[in-house]
């Protein structure tokens, strides 16, 4: 299973780390990717929960953009 996502605030290597350690934490990730430009975060895993991941998101300072 995979899900994408475009995020706010994702300006440097240490927003990318932040981000893969937080969503990593969580139960059912696999990988996670993220790309500077354009905060484009990909999560893998078998079992992901969508409101879960982008709540953690949120959490860590990076929320969906609109």
């Amino acid at each position: 299973m995979r899900e994408e996502f475009t995020v706010s605030n994702v300006k440097c290597g240490g927003c990318v780390k932040a981000i893969e350690t937080g969503l990593s934490a969580l139960a059912g990730v696999d990988s996670v990717s993220v790309e500077i430009q354009g905060g484009k975060v990909t999560v893998t895993g078998p079992d992901l929960d969508r409101p879960q991941l982008s709540a953690a998101l949120t959490k860590l300072g990076y929320p969906e953009s609109q």
